[in-house]
């Protein structure tokens, strides 16, 4: 991480909430990404591709004089802020992405606020054990879906308590005709190696068509072998709607450079038959890490990647990827 500038940020916290701060600094970190894939197979047969990812995080804060810290955090990542919910799309390709502002203290625990970007508690927890593996594969199948943080959306983190425990809540602002959505999360990491992770909230965004979303995740470190296993479940007031998301993942560290794994990953989506079935993935990589450089290279396959058994839906992916982070 480069520090890049220091700057009085006084003027512009008393503009804001109305107290001063003591001079803060503003720091500037960044990652880019190389990569080459090729996808051979099912209805999206289109040979190699190379693509490429960057960005630029502003982080910056202070210590206001009643005792409380306030940071803010910003994104720049040009075209990421472009996504669609509930049939809407949003951003327009700007280079501006992730914007928060944080107020903690030790006692009070922290209270952060997403302009865009943020996760609901049980959002932030349920990535796969495996790395999302479906998100390498040109399917229908989208993003598992969780609890949501919406526009302005808060996330609270207790203060330490018990240790080796971590709760968090949120709160997102009900939409049109909707309702405020929560949820809540408890991770433990009091015993060595062990990580369990428990969270549940509640999707009310879509009047009709609410939701209970429920993660849970292990995972478990012996020497070099690190195994893991989450399962979440989307459980919509419109039965279509359910999804279910099982993985495992097992990866052995030869050195503290080079590591090798592999994953597994079944998605559920809607009412199970014979023409809707389950997507399953699974994937082999290995990661060299040297420096700041991540070198990578993995061979993953896909079956039934949009729920059904069409041929069409079978494919296989190989990628090789070098990341950066400075």
């Amino acid at each position: 991480m480069n520090n890049f500038k220091k700057v009085g940020l006084s003027a512009l916290a008393g503009s804001l909430v109305a107290f001063s701060a003591n001079a803060g600094e503003v720091t500037v970190s960044g990652s880019a990404g190389m990569y080459l894939e090729h996808i051979n197979g099912g209805a999206a047969n289109s040979g190699k591709s190379f693509s490429m990812d960057n960005q630029l995080t502003f982080t910056g804060g202070g210590e206001l004089d009643n005792g409380l810290n306030v940071s803010i955090s910003f994104v720049i990542d040009q075209g990421d802020d472009t996504y669609t919910d509930t049939g809407t799309k949003f951003g327009g390709g700007a280079p501006f992405d992730n914007h928060s502002v944080t107020v903690s203290s030790d006692t009070l625990g922290s209270l952060k606020m997403s302009g865009e970007g943020g996760d609901s508690a049980s959002g932030a927890v349920d990535g796969t054990v495996a790395g999302n593996i479906w998100d390498a594969f040109q399917a229908t199948a989208d993003e598992p879906e969780a609890a949501p943080a919406g526009g302005n959306g808060l996330m609270y983190t207790l203060p330490s308590i018990v240790d080796g425990v971590a709760v968090n809540a949120s709160y997102a602002p009900k939409g049109t005709g909707a309702d405020s959505s929560t949820a809540w999360s408890v991770a433990y990491t009091g015993i060595d190696g062990l990580a369990l992770t428990f969270a549940r909230g509640e999707d009310n965004q879509v009047a009709g068509s609410e939701a209970d979303h429920e993660v849970m995740k292990v995972t478990y470190a012996y020497g070099p072998i690190t195994v893991g296993y989450m399962e979440s479940d989307y459980n919509d007031a419109v039965a279509s709607g359910d999804q279910n998301t099982t993985a495992y993942n097992v990866a052995y560290t030869i050195s503290d450079e080079l590591s090798v794994s592999y994953g597994s990953e079944e998605l559920e989506f809607g009412v199970q038959s014979a023409t809707n079935v389950a997507a399953e993935f699974e994937r082999v990589k290995v990661s060299y890490v040297t420096g700041g450089m991540t070198l990578t290279a993995s061979q993953a396959s896909g079956d039934n990647i949009s729920y059904s058994t069409a041929t069409t839906e079978d494919q296989e992916v190989w990628a090789l990827g070098a990341s950066f982070a400075f």
